[in-house]
């Protein structure tokens, strides 16, 4: 049996792929912030598919959450297959509305956490001749908007030159670029979402099983939707001092700053 390694596992898309990879006879380490709500995720699917759960408390916005985490990757005598680097959240409000504080927080997860867990399941994997990871980036990634779009960006331009940099080692790496999801993360980030309409709406079941067929399929960049494919395929052909006042209009109509 393999082991995969969730952050941000207890909802949205990391709870989905704990759920999706625990009914293929994955184990799996779940990481979070809050320690009840990972034990109850880890017993039910336990239980549910016959699987090892096994718990890490971490908050990816401090060194010693990431570093936690980082050992864990890094330990060869239980080692981690598959990463997925999910742990991510929204500021609400523009640029200079949000605090600096709150905009390097941001920065510590999405960009140095990612790095920073990459690099250390990277390594183990290199040393076994195999491996997966999954890091979690958005459609914001190929839009102008704020550091949330920004940090994804970061995400996806990484992954891609680190997958190039590996292929051949039998290490696989993909970023997941998903569009809105019906998820916890708007109520997290305080963010309204009446007014985003239903067809922008994806499953998040159905995204993960998307994006592992994509890695499979050996994808460094997964769009898993037709619709958001179609999106941004637009996205690239409109010219980016247009598609910079787009985006600020939408962003603040529908997306985290």
């Amino acid at each position: 049996m393999t082991t995969a390694l969730i952050t941000g596992s207890t909802a949205g898309i990391g709870a989905a792929f704990a759920r999706r990879l625990a009914a293929q006879g994955h184990n799996l380490v779940l990481v979070a912030r809050d320690t009840k709500r990972l034990g109850e995720q880890a017993t039910e699917l336990h239980d549910r598919h016959g699987i090892e759960a096994e718990v890490l408390t971490a908050d990816l916005s401090t060194d010693e959450g990431i570093a936690a985490v980082e050992a864990r990757l890094g330990d060869r005598t239980h080692p981690v297959d598959l990463l997925v680097n999910n742990a991510g959240f929204g500021n609400k409000g523009s640029y200079l509305d949000v605090s600096m504080a709150d905009e390097l927080t941001m920065v510590k997860v999405h960009i140095e956490a990612v790095l920073r867990l990459t690099s250390a399941a990277g390594e183990s994997m290199r040393s076994r001749g195999r491996g997966g990871v999954i890091n979690v980036a958005s459609v914001a990634a190929f839009l102008p908007r704020g550091t949330y779009g920004a940090s994804k960006a970061w995400v996806v331009q990484f992954t891609q030159g680190a997958a190039k940099d590996l292929a051949g080692s039998g290490v696989r790496l993909m970023a997941l670029c998903p569009g809105f999801v019906r998820t916890e993360f708007h109520e997290r980030a305080g963010m309204g979402t009446d007014n985003i309409p239903g067809w922008l709406w994806l499953d998040a079941d159905k995204l993960v099983a998307s994006a592992l067929a994509d890695l499979a399929r050996g994808k460094t960049v997964s769009i898993p939707d037709p619709r958001y494919k179609a999106l941004m395929g637009v996205v690239k052909l409109t010219p980016r001092g247009l598609l910079g006042g787009v985006s600020s209009r939408t962003g603040r109509k529908y997306g985290p700053q």
